[in-house]
């Protein structure tokens, strides 16, 4: 079969389909090709099935890109409380977690359904085609053609919107940089991001308290985050990992503070008060028993406080707010939530998503080097980067 629309959408994740429902609305016939065997896979696991879909606190500074400025555009130009207000259009009822994190009140389905209503709205049509492997991407002067397993559909206009190739288990690949390459767009060399750290040599022993978590502050280089860690039976993990996963190197340490509210001198006022307690019940008293041991033995301080040193507890209290790991590695792509690098920004416009060297061809959502925080900011780039394509097509 072939087919000719005003724009073929490569991807029916959460930028495809909603690009595909803005640009139907503007009028356009819209074809979004996903292989898989049903769109919106990613959503609908996403903040454990009820769909974490925005951040009322997303703003540029929540993201990382070779190029900080990038996503200004588009995420002024499609808000938060934009997507908001279509969700309560769509009579979904949502809740608000920790640090502006919005969640459906159901189901992630919610989230798809209405994305596939909005497709079907109009006036355009938005034809969606499920289980279609891409075999070819062809451009002339008169546009694209697609070529898959069952035609070749044709269109001026081309919509990169498959994503990065984190959770391969969910049929991520790297189809997007390789298409990306074919045209000659530079990619900025992707990497797992919110992805859990692996520990190694001595500091094994951490991986024994697996399951065990804590409110801490993390660190990677100059950035911080507050919030829960986890040890696992391969590393470190929880929300506050995740995040500072995204600006970690190789061969850097990561810094936790299990004493987030307390000074370095914590422990000389403490023995002030408490001259007969020891270390590992004070710090039983503030964080979980195995994490509490763990810490009191590699501090090796015995007996009560007040036989203490205020010299050694103030070092104790110094490195508690400063736990250095050193990570050997992450989880890799199969447990990354995104991926961060990809298409250079450098590459495309940020007013439409357009590529400068090649008209007519558009990248959106994580395919693009612009990589979010944990929380629902991933989401609202991929709709303010759809909306945004949207309004060019």
């Amino acid at each position: 079969m072939s087919d000719s629309f005003d724009a073929i959408i490569l991807g029916g994740g959460a930028a495809g389909l909603f690009c595909a429902a803005q640009a139907g609305q503007r009028g356009r016939s819209v074809l979004v090709l996903e292989r898989a065997e049903k769109v919106g896979k990613k959503i609908l696991i996403s903040g454990g099935g009820r769909c974490n879909f925005t951040n009322i606190g997303a703003g540029p500074a929540n993201y990382l890109s070779a190029n900080r400025h990038f996503c200004k555009s588009a995420l002024s130009r499609f808000t938060p409380q934009d997507f908001i207000a279509l969700v309560e259009r769509n009579d979904i009822a949502w809740h608000e977690k920790t640090l502006g994190q919005l969640f459906c009140d159901g189901s992630a389905r919610q989230i798809v359904d209405m994305l596939l209503a909005e497709c079907a709205k109009g006036p355009g049509k938005v034809t969606i085609r499920c289980n279609e492997e891409v075999a070819e991407v062809a451009h002339d002067g008169g546009g694209f053609t697609v070529t898959t397993q069952y035609g070749r559909f044709t269109a001026p206009k081309l919509v990169i919107a498959t994503g990065g190739p984190s959770i391969p288990k969910m049929g991520a690949t790297d189809f997007a940089y390789r298409l990306a390459r074919q045209f000659g767009l530079k990619v900025v060399e992707p990497r797992p991001a919110l992805v859990p750290l692996t520990l190694g040599g001595e500091e094994v022993l951490f991986r024994d308290l697996s399951g065990v978590a804590a409110p801490v502050e993390a660190k990677a280089g100059k950035t911080a985050f507050r919030e829960a860690a986890l040890f696992t039976h391969k590393g470190l993990s929880g929300p506050a990992i995740l995040q500072v996963s995204s600006y970690w190197q190789p061969g850097e340490v990561v810094a936790i503070d299990f004493t987030p509210d307390h000074s370095a001198e914590w422990l000389v006022g403490t023995k002030r008060e408490r001259p007969s307690a020891s270390l590992r019940s004070v710090l039983r008293d503030m964080l979980p028993t195995r994490l509490a041991d763990v810490l009191a033995d590699q501090l090796g301080l015995e007996g009560d406080l007040g036989n203490l040193p205020d010299k050694a507890l103030r070092a104790a209290g110094q490195r508690l707010k400063s736990w250095e790991f050193h990570p050997n590695g992450t989880e890799g792509l199969a447990k990354a939530e995104v991926t961060a690098g990809g298409i250079s920004t450098a590459e495309l416009s940020s007013q439409t998503m357009e590529a400068g060297k090649v008209p007519g061809l558009f990248a959106i959502g994580e395919a693009v080097d612009v990589t979010g925080w944990l929380g629902g900011y991933n989401f609202q780039w991929a709709w303010a980067s759809a909306h945004a394509a949207a309004q060019a097509l």
